[in-house]
């Protein structure tokens, strides 16, 4: 990440809305972190428990599958705000360092995408979301191990919200960028 966009961005929050939403991405980030940790230990308890006492903890597959999909939404809006989102900016700076004000018009553009993109992708979760709360859908074997879908999936929904409202923030950052320098 450039340093004028940490700039920019260390100028968007300073609003004490901007200042609540970015906490709430970081804690987000946090919980993201916490249960992998809590993975690690599952995992290692079930592989201690299946070679010592060949008596393997039922489930933890699943909760694998299922984990790993909350944990990689649950740190998409910190990864964004941050500037570690993976991104290709070869080119965009190149031509911020020549024209700059062009360059925030491709962030902008660029941002707005992302935006509509999670627009779109949450657009689809929602009604899926319905679906897994309504019908009742789970994850694993019946009778063996059983997990509600609904959990993650709520949280794959308020993770691309989140994740939208930071393209947002970040698109209207390069926009006071353009508006402030002449």
């Amino acid at each position: 990440m450039a340093t004028e966009d940490v700039q920019t961005e260390a100028e968007a929050i300073q609003s004490p809305p901007l200042r609540a939403f970015s906490a709430v991405i970081s804690g987000m980030n946090a919980a993201g972190s916490c249960w992998i940790v809590l993975l690690m230990l599952l995992i290692n308890a079930e592989a201690i428990s299946r070679s010592a006492f060949n008596q393997p903890i039922i489930g933890v597959i699943e909760m694998i599958e299922i984990s790993v999909i909350g944990i990689v939404f649950l740190q998409l809006a910190d990864s964004l705000r941050r500037g570690v989102f993976i991104r290709s900016d070869g080119l965009f700076n190149q031509v911020k360092s020549r024209k700059p004000r062009v360059a925030h018009g491709m962030a902008i553009c660029t941002y707005m995408l992302g935006a509509i993109f999670m627009a779109l992708i949450l657009w689809g979760c929602i009604p899926y979301f319905l679906s897994a709360w309504t019908n009742d859908w789970y994850v694993g074997v019946e009778g063996m191990f059983t997990a509600p879908k609904w959990p993650i999936v709520l949280i794959v929904n308020i993770a691309i919200f989140m994740t939208m409202i930071q393209f947002l923030i970040m698109s209207g950052a390069h926009c006071r960028q353009i508006i402030t320098r002449k």
